[in-house]
């Protein structure tokens, strides 16, 4: 349903890498977490050993 450049996945990737969110937190809403999560590993961001807030 969702890819790469779905607005959802650009809005919750970006809200990851700025350090509002969590990965975990990333609602897991059909492939919504899996998109975001490929995002988040091309660009070398450990999905499995993210920072605590």
């Amino acid at each position: 349903m969702f890819n790469a450049n779905s607005m959802l996945v650009r809005v919750w990737f970006g809200a990851v890498l700025a350090g509002t969110y969590n990965y975990s937190q990333v609602p897991n809403l059909s492939n919504l977490r899996d998109e975001v999560g490929k995002k988040l590993i091309e660009i070398g961001y450990d999905i499995e050993n993210e920072p605590t807030a």
